[in-house]
């Protein structure tokens, strides 16, 4: 009967070689995602939502415009009475 070897004696030789090391060094691969395109709309859309969400309720600007043209005794003339009937009653069908 013979006993052949299956490795050497000297469990510490198999972790001096560098073989297996250089081979998976050389086989690196990045990770990647990939996403649909439903995926990016979505995206897109809530982050739209979330700005329009941080946004003021009152737009102080637009506030301050309407009282500098309401203070003018110029700006509430017939002209712009009218114009703003004639919208009134086209929001709602009347007209």
């Amino acid at each position: 009967m013979t006993i052949e070897r299956l490795g050497p004696i000297d469990p510490i030789q198999r972790y001096h070689k560098t073989e297996k090391t250089a081979r998976s060094a050389g086989a690196q691969s990045g990770d990647a995602i990939s996403l649909s395109d439903e995926a990016r709309a979505r995206s897109e859309f809530l982050q739209a939502l979330e700005q329009v969400r941080d946004l003021p309720d009152i737009r102080q600007d637009r506030v301050e415009e309407v009282r500098r043209k309401l203070e003018d005794p110029s700006y509430i003339s017939e002209k712009v009475v009218e114009a703003v009937a004639d919208e009134i009653l086209s929001v709602f069908d009347l007209g």
